[in-house]
């Protein structure tokens, strides 16, 4: 655990998760000999499980924290949940690692932090921070990478809870771990292929929606992260360069929302300035998928999980560091 989604036809990914072959041959090996003990004086300490920050631990400048807490009804919908929080901070920050955290693991479906630039009233939607939803694991940059915040700015939590019966609260929070300026070679960038305008039909059980992004510059591609809701069923990121080729980055041929996993590549990948990165999603709108909550319904693009979201997001760097 985590599962892991990606068609291994395409793309090879740091944070690939599966055993190789040899790990199941020794297994299957292991079993079929009646599972003897080893030898005890060689057992690894038992995994120690992380009860408080998964990154360095934040000083207190980097944790921000809701103003109050939310109160989360029994039952029905509750709206997306927008808060404005000033960090204070008076110098420009440069952020290596990020990690959002529920306070009720329970009701929080997911949290997203923006930047709003100083003097702005509206959040840079390209400019996520870090997220949180099931699944997820917190932003850990190397290599001299950096987020870029300027002095001043403000941050947006966006915040979805999920009802689940009982009355509950929460305060949740996230935490920034930051770099020397000196120190920083790479600028991350967050770009993202979104389609608002679809229709699924009721008891559809493939449905396409496409969507595109151009990159305007040279850029390094460093992960890509499909994003639907319950009625997704697979996801597909094609580069089609400048010169006439085109190439399959990531393929998931079963996607799962209760894993949203972000695909990082072992080696970054050159997108030359003008290329297209086209997604393509397929829904499943059918009685045939059991996490449908209505497959008799058309379904539209929403914030609530029972609507439909179709985003591709990428992570880039400039393809030449900063000076």
């Amino acid at each position: 655990m985590p599962p892991w989604y990606a068609n291994p036809d395409h793309g090879q990914f740091a944070n690939d998760a599966r055993m190789t072959a040899e790990e199941k041959e020794l297994i299957a090996t292991w079993i079929d000999n009646g599972m003897p003990e080893g030898d005890p004086s060689l057992l690894p300490e038992p995994p120690k499980f992380t009860d408080g920050w998964k990154i360095p631990k934040p000083t207190d400048e980097g944790i921000v924290s809701m103003p109050e807490p939310f109160r989360v009804k029994a039952e029905g919908t509750i709206e997306y949940q927008y808060m404005t929080i000033d960090p204070e901070w008076d110098e420009d920050k440069y952020i290596y690692a990020a990690e959002a955290r529920p306070g009720n693991r329970a009701v929080v479906h997911h949290i997203i932090a923006y930047v709003i630039p100083p003097g702005e009233r509206r959040p840079d939607l390209d400019r996520m921070l870090v997220g949180y939803a099931p699944g997820s694991l917190p932003t850990m940059l190397k290599d001299g990478t950096a987020i870029h915040v300027e002095a001043g700015s403000k941050l947006l939590l966006e915040m979805h809870y999920t009802p689940n019966g009982y009355a509950a609260e929460d305060t949740s929070k996230v935490g920034f771990c930051f770099m020397d300026k000196s120190d920083v070679k790479h600028l991350l960038r967050g770009h993202s292929a979104i389609n608002h305008d679809f229709e699924i039909p009721p008891k559809t059980d493939d449905f396409e929606v496409t969507a595109k992004y151009r990159f305007r510059r040279n850029e390094m591609l460093l992960s890509m992260t499909p994003h639907m809701h319950l009625r997704g069923k697979s996801f597909r990121y094609v580069a089609n360069y400048p010169d006439g080729n085109s190439e399959v980055l990531l393929d998931v041929p079963e996607y799962d929302f209760n894993w949203q996993l972000k695909y990082i590549l072992k080696e970054p990948k050159r997108m030359p300035r003008d290329t297209v990165i086209e997604c393509i999603a397929l829904f499943d709108n059918s009685e045939d998928n059991i996490s449908n909550p209505d497959p008799s319904k058309e379904v539209r693009w929403g914030q609530q999980s029972y609507e439909e979201m179709m985003i591709g997001f990428v992570e880039t760097v400039p393809a030449k560091p900063v000076d």
